[in-house]
């Protein structure tokens, strides 16, 4: 028998979807089935505006459900989500977590007259962890190990929205990790909001290279370990020897770098500068030859000259980066940046665009460069999968989803790779 489940909508990051799948495990399980549950972004004003769209919309589709709106920008400004004539009850980043806020959505009980059910985020001093199984996929897992950040770039609310940094203890973590093996898992991804800030708040203060060398030790039947986006100014000495020696550390790694210029990463109040975001990406590539890089790049910072920009160009080049997420700033109310000076929106698009043009430029390199390789690709469905650098793979027949198979580059596109079975 199929336990009716409700409808969940998923907007922003990957922690974002990776609640999501949490949620719809303890809703299912305290039995909630009439309600839509849309899980908001808050990290430009187009986020809010589309997660406002976004209710709408589901309201329309689903007229007789009731609408629980949740998520960072949800968090951050409960009123203007309750306001709306759609929404019927909007709960906070803590909330949704917690298996009794769903147990109150049951459709054996009243959903309760208060509509706002938003607590004081920066008072929640631990995250728990949560086993789900991958989204909707065999292929890999997301482990999430800290939630929150402590540090207040000026363009960011997302602090707001999560917290300050808390991390979920090791042994959590890598029993999590020994289940997700156990259920035929080849691939774990560790995820978070500031992931290199793991471990801060725990005894010891371990870091986040201890913690990979200890998932690596303890779990030797897991094949991949991959991590999402870090702030290389954090990496400890043990994550760069685990980035050097080992294997089944896969040879990615998604960089906040945000800018290439000096003046604009401290008007951004980051950590780091230019300088040392090139010298990380040196020294990783020395001891991993094969390893690839993403990043986040704002195009259009508050004062950002021609100049400031051509850093960032320079940057791309010089960090020899491949995969870009490349943001046009909009100012967010409530944060520093807001208040100062505006670059022009016609300008911030058109550098947008050329950020992103060489981003295409990078990746048609990277593709170009892996004609004729051999790679262990991890089968998302059938007929694709990615290699360790987290590169798309097309076979030319079908596979094992979920399996890792050993593959030849044959060919390339502008997007993705062709592979053949060896």
């Amino acid at each position: 028998m199929t336990i009716p489940s409700p409808k969940l909508s998923t907007l922003g990051c990957r922690l974002n979807a990776y609640e999501t799948e949490a949620m719809r495990e303890l809703a299912t399980s305290s039995g909630v089935s009439d309600a839509v549950i849309i899980n908001t972004c808050a990290v430009t004003a187009e986020a809010v505006r589309k997660s406002k769209q976004e209710v709408r919309k589901l309201r329309k589709e689903n007229p007789d459900a009731k609408v629980i709106v949740t998520g960072c920008a949800a968090q951050i400004d409960p009123n203007s989500f309750a306001n709306m004539a759609e929404v019927d009850f909007v709960i906070g980043n803590s909330e949704k977590m917690a298996k009794e806020t769903w147990a109150q959505f049951s459709e054996n009980e009243d959903f309760g007259t208060e509509k706002i059910k938003v607590d004081d985020i920066m008072s929640v001093n631990e995250t728990a962890g949560h086993l789900i199984d991958g989204f909707g996929s065999r292929s890999r897992a997301y482990v999430q190990v800290q939630n929150g950040c402590d540090h207040r770039c000026t363009f960011c609310i997302i602090p707001f929205g999560r917290g300050n940094s808390r991390s979920v203890p090791a042994g959590v973590i890598v029993d999590q990790i020994k289940r997700l093996v156990d259920k035929g898992f080849n691939e774990v991804v560790l995820t978070g909001v500031d992931l290199t800030s793991w471990g801060a708040d725990l005894p010891n203060s371990p870091k986040l290279g201890d913690l990979i060398m200890r998932i690596l030790k303890l779990v030797p039947d897991l094949s991949r370990l991959r991590i999402s986006s870090i702030d290389s100014i954090e990496v400890d000495e043990n994550l760069m020897q685990a980035i050097a020696t080992e294997k089944r550390l896969m040879p990615h790694l998604h960089l906040s770098l945000q800018h290439g210029d000096d003046l604009i990463l401290k008007r951004m109040k980051r950590r780091h500068s230019r300088t040392d975001a090139i010298k990380f990406c040196e020294d990783a590539r020395k001891v991993r030859p094969e390893i690839t890089f993403g990043a986040d790049i704002i195009a259009g910072f508050p004062t950002e000259s021609d100049e400031h920009f051509e850093n960032s160009v320079n940057l791309i080049k010089d960090c020899g980066l491949t995969w870009l997420h490349i943001f046009p700033y909009s100012p967010r109310e409530g944060t520093p940046a807001a208040r100062m000076p505006q670059v022009n929106g016609n300008q911030i698009k058109r550098r947008a665009a050329v950020l992103r043009g060489l981003g295409a430029k990078q990746i048609q390199s990277h593709l170009s460069s892996q004609l004729g390789k051999d790679h262990s690709i991890l089968m998302e469905n059938s007929y694709m999968g990615r290699t360790e650098q987290f590169t798309e793979v097309k076979f030319d027949k079908e596979q094992v989803e979920g399996s890792i198979v050993l593959g030849k580059i044959t060919n390339a596109n502008e997007k993705q790779l062709f592979a053949t079975a060896i």
